[in-house]
């Protein structure tokens, strides 16, 4: 309801009872879009991938600049097992299917839906970040650490930085199954599972890059 109150010989228009009615949010309309058509909080995060994208782009690069220059063991070939590491893979991958069914169900108001499938994304992140403390560990029995050589620097800094990001990721998760079990993740709000989607989808975009840079290639190379 717009009421035109004099003040100061202006005329001021206030407008009351805005996006009341819907039950969340306290009646304020919470998404603010751009001028890209797209809200502040979706930019906000595209900006912090871009940012995202240049470290791991430095690190990854990094890798390949020192890849074989180590004086000495153990090398990628001594200690990498593909298979292992091929199977860890597809459960991070797997889990951007659980996440879009996530935001699914949140978009459509099926709140059963959204939480078994946070809870599942979740999961798949915390069983990859097991594979990776089991790998992590195995080389560090084989005399592999950030210490040893060039290739235990760039590779424990590469990965241990992407699985910080899954960590996150996981917890964040968490952090919105328990959120929508006591008040509930209604579709005006399902903005907020988006951008967990799109921080997760980029964990896995990067491990895709990680996983045939670090992993495939090394391996693949004679005298690597």
């Amino acid at each position: 309801m717009a009421q035109a109150v004099a003040g100061g010989g202006h005329l001021v228009e206030q407008e009351h009872g805005a996006g009341q009615g819907d039950g969340h949010g306290g009646g304020h309309d919470e998404h603010h879009y751009t001028s890209t058509g797209q809200t502040h909080v979706k930019v906000l995060m595209w900006t912090f991938l871009a940012s995202d994208c240049l470290l791991f782009g430095t690190l990854i690069s990094s890798f390949i600049a020192y890849n074989g220059k180590s004086l000495e063991g153990p090398t990628p070939r001594e200690v990498f097992e593909i298979p292992y590491t091929s199977v860890s893979a597809f459960v991070l991958l797997f889990s951007s299917l659980t996440m879009v069914l996530a935001l699914a169900g949140a978009q459509s108001g099926n709140q059963r839906q959204l939480r078994i499938w946070l809870v599942a994304t979740a999961l798949l992140g915390m069983i990859f970040l097991g594979g990776q403390y089991f790998e992590f560990t195995s080389f560090y029995r084989e005399g592999l650490w950030m210490n040893t050589n060039l290739f235990g620097t760039t590779f424990f800094v590469l990965t241990g930085f992407h699985g910080t990001h899954v960590t996150i990721g996981a917890i964040w998760l968490m952090s919105l199954w328990v959120y929508s079990m006591r008040r509930g993740i209604p579709p005006a709000r399902s903005l907020i599972v988006e951008i967990a989607g799109l921080s997760c989808l980029s964990a896995d975009i990067v491990w895709i890059v990680i996983f045939t840079v670090v992993y495939l290639i090394p391996t693949s190379l004679p005298g690597k």
